[in-house]
């Protein structure tokens, strides 16, 4: 508590603070501020059974913008435009030359391909805009409401109500990048961190009214349990030690120094378990378009492919080994062996006891594959959490006390610390991590 109170009592740090404070207060404030064209009470009507959960393919996207999806408001599609362009930007790395040339360029470079990210981040706002608006003419967004909720549908207003999404995107990806320059941590973590944060008193709520304060209570406990089982693996790291021999540049001596390279539990984060829900949430978009919605491979779809109110063994298997799959994919991407092996080799660097070059791309490999097994399944485990919360507590799909909620939560939460502690030991004050 000390440490906080020092950190606003240093003038930079406290208005950096205000500053990351006012801007999440302006996001949150767009969250309640309907997209003209709807009808905002026929859609608080339809909303309200589905307010804590809507449907799979909707729920992650849901929560990511804080409830402004269900709400229809201008700022309906949140983070996921930007962080889904994000990740197609580092994926495609790896099949496009160009940008992995980009990439090696440094800051120039990284300048490029994050304009490059802002470009596909609208393009992608606007085809889920379009999305959305076609599914609520459909009548596939609120599923069993049959108020009106667009009364004008003509090509100008829905032309409006696409623009009026995509802008209030892109006003997002801004204040997550002016956060991330001016603020205190990552702006666009910040932005996800505050709306899954504001999804908690709801999801809370909806167990204590229907299961009683006993199960509330355990909920409580086996939720801190599973936080400091989480914040403990999140913080492990396999450190790999690397010796720099002495080298003599001009008149200067370098290297001879030990370090070591740093490789966590889990590596790939959060990607994994938002690439398997995504997937998973194919099957049920396909369905949403189904002009029969009584036939055969409907109806198993969304008894087997989706999480519904019933606990399914084929959708809880496939989750998981898409989960595990993707782990080993995305860090198989991210750390790339043969890059740092060369890297180490060409500054005289080596791991004590293997050869430098091959041998130490192979070990690096070998090293990630071990500590990447325990990491994949600890990312399934956690993911599990809301559907044995969905089926024996009665909570909402998005529940936020697992999956992708929590391991976002927890990150930002370790990641704005470090910062803080760091801006504090800039300025000779004991930081908050002791």
């Amino acid at each position: 508590m000390n440490a906080f109170i020092r950190a606003f009592r240093t003038p930079e740090l406290r208005a950096k603070i205000f500053f990351t404070l006012a801007l999440l207060a302006v996001y949150r404030l767009g969250v309640f501020i309907p997209t003209p064209g709807f009808d905002y009470t026929n859609v608080s009507i339809c909303a309200e059974p589905t307010t804590s959960g809507g449907t799979s393919v909707l729920g992650m996207v849901n929560l990511f913008s804080g409830g402004a999806l269900l709400q229809l408001s201008i700022f309906s599609l949140g983070v996921m435009p930007y962080i889904t362009a994000s990740i197609i930007v580092q994926l495609l790395r790896v099949v496009i030359p160009r940008f992995e040339a980009l990439h090696k360029e440094g800051q120039a470079g990284t300048a490029k391909l994050t304009q490059y990210t802002r470009y596909l981040t609208i393009g992608l706002a606007i085809l889920q805009a379009t999305t959305i608006i076609t599914l609520v003419r459909s009548g596939n967004f609120f599923v069993g409401c049959t108020l009106d909720v667009i009364p004008d549908q003509s090509i100008p207003t829905l032309l409006g109500m696409v623009l009026t999404m995509t802008v209030g995107t892109v006003m997002i990806m801004w204040m997550g990048e002016v956060i991330t320059e001016r603020g205190i941590g990552n702006g666009m973590s910040l932005l996800i961190f505050t709306s899954i944060a504001a999804s908690f008193p709801g999801a809370m709520g909806q167990i204590f009214e229907l299961q009683g304060w006993m199960t509330f209570s355990l909920v409580i406990l086996v939720a801190l349990v599973v936080m400091v089982g989480v914040v403990f693996v999140e913080q492990s790291q396999r450190r790999i030690p690397v010796q720099y021999a002495k080298r003599m540049v001009g008149r200067r001596m370098y290297g001879g120094t030990s370090t070591y390279i740093p490789i966590k539990v889990n590596q790939a984060g959060v990607i994994p378990v938002i690439f398997a829900a995504s997937i998973l949430a194919l099957p049920q978009l396909a369905t949403s378009f189904a002009k029969d919605a009584s036939a055969p491979w409907v109806q198993w779809v969304n008894s087997h492919l989706v999480m519904g109110a019933s606990f399914s063994w084929i959708y809880a298997t496939v989750y998981v080994l898409l989960i595990i799959f993707f782990a080993f994919f995305y860090t198989s991407i991210t750390f790339n062996a043969e890059e740092i092996a060369d890297n180490m080799k060409k500054y005289g660097g080596f791991v004590p006891g293997v050869r430098a070059g091959r041998p130490t791309e192979r070990y690096l490999q070998y090293v990630i594959n071990r500590i990447q097994t325990p990491g994949a399944v600890y990312l399934a485990v956690i993911s599990l959490i809301p559907l044995f919360a969905l089926v024996f507590l009665g909570a909402s799909q998005d529940f936020p006390l697992g999956g992708a909620s929590l391991l976002i939560i927890i990150g930002v939460g370790l990641d704005t610390v470090k910062q803080i502690d760091a801006k504090l030991q800039q300025h000779h004050y004991e930081g908050i991590l002791r």
